[in-house]
């Protein structure tokens, strides 16, 4: 009897909890529950502690109510160029109908998916490649419109649809990666040739400014080489003048005789015979004079005194001063001593010439005085 009651106790404690289990159902934060009775919707369980007729009301379904990211593989589309492009989507949905989302389909996630293909052809097949790959928010905008249209039925609110890839065929992925390198290139070519242009227009400018800063360097140079010539030829023309009246004068001064002039003349003889050319050397007739006049000294040449009668007159030379050419000062000081100097030479020139007197004449017959 005592084994008996504790077995009987033990199945009931058994079926208490196994009662309390069918009984009580917990359904997580954004959940819902989807509760059955003899196979018929009976209600719908909010998250928390939820109570149910045991053996009676089953939960078939627990609905997840957050939103959802479903990645579909890629998907061959032809575009309208009859290129066949193979394109990845993204989806974010939500269940808001948990009992629509049970009963109205039986994958949401499957349709959703076949939609979403079937859409996304209809939507690319009226564009060309370049279209598509350049107008990827466009097809995001139809699929989402077209999405939520279906899907609001089945108690689904699709988001947002995102375009992850569009992968051309590798021929036109080559093709593409040519005309592109090709793109560069051409636009490299023009860079290239824009700035060896500018380069050129740059470099003619500055020959062009170099020419004339050349030129009118040369200019300037030779205006001021014309000028310094003109200066140098002036003060030589002045130095020897004043060269030529030094000797005139020292010569009237120091009143050469004729045996000074013989010895001179006799002292400039040898240069003659001088050079290696000279073969031959041709005595002057005029030597038997100079050897007279330096072996008497009772002969006079006639126009040189023996002895000067009153005083000479003596040339003035001017001033001796070195000029100095060099800046727009200078050279107007050089003017103004070269013009003096002209002025006073042509004073002097100008002016009475010394006098000088031929020696009395001698009578015929009669010898001059020894010296």
């Amino acid at each position: 009897m005592t084994t008996f009651l504790i077995v009987f106790f033990a199945v009931l404690a058994v079926f208490v909890i196994l009662v309390l289990a069918r009984t009580i159902r917990i359904v997580p934060q954004a959940r819902a529950g989807i509760v059955e009775r003899f196979g018929k919707y009976k209600a719908t369980l909010q998250p928390g502690l939820n109570v149910v007729t045991p053996f009676i009301d089953r939960v078939r379904y627990v609905i997840d109510m957050r939103e959802q990211v479903v990645s579909f593989p890629p998907a061959p589309v032809i575009t309208e160029d009859n290129l066949v492009v193979a394109i990845d989507t993204v989806i974010y949905f939500q269940v808001t109908d948990p009992v629509a989302a049970t009963y109205e389909i039986a994958n949401y996630i499957a349709a959703i998916e076949q939609l979403t293909m079937t859409t996304l052809r209809n939507v690319v097949g009226g564009m060309t490649l370049e279209q598509s790959l350049t107008s990827r928010e466009e097809i995001n905008r139809g699929l989402s419109v077209v999405l939520d249209e279906a899907t609001g039925r089945w108690g689904v609110r699709v988001g947002r649809v995102e375009i992850k890839s569009i992968d051309p065929p590798p021929s036109i992925k080559d093709a593409m990666e040519k005309q592109m390198r090709a793109d560069r290139d051409k636009r490299a070519i023009i860079l290239t040739a824009e700035g060896q242009r500018q380069s050129a227009i740059l470099t003619a400018e500055g020959n062009k400014q170099s020419a004339i800063l050349n030129a009118e360097g040369s200019r300037e140079a030779l205006i001021l080489q014309a000028q310094g010539e003109r200066e140098s030829a002036i003060l030589r023309a002045q130095g020897e003048g004043q060269a030529i009246l030094t000797v005139f004068q020292s010569i009237h001064d120091g009143q050469p005789d004729q045996a000074l002039l013989a010895y001179q003349y006799l002292q400039m003889l040898p240069r003659i015979a001088e050079g290696d050319a000279n073969k031959v050397w041709v005595i002057p007739s005029e030597i038997t004079k100079a050897l007279e006049g330096l072996g008497s000294s009772i002969h006079e040449v006639a126009g040189i005194p023996q002895h000067a009668e009153g005083g000479r007159a003596r040339v003035d030379m001017g001033s001796a001063e070195r000029i100095e050419v060099g800046g727009s000062g200078a050279l107007a000081s050089a003017h103004e001593s070269v013009e003096a100097a002209l002025k006073e030479a042509q004073e002097s020139a100008a002016g009475d010439p010394p006098v000088v007197e031929p020696p009395a004449s001698e009578p015929p017959g009669q010898e001059p005085p020894a010296q």
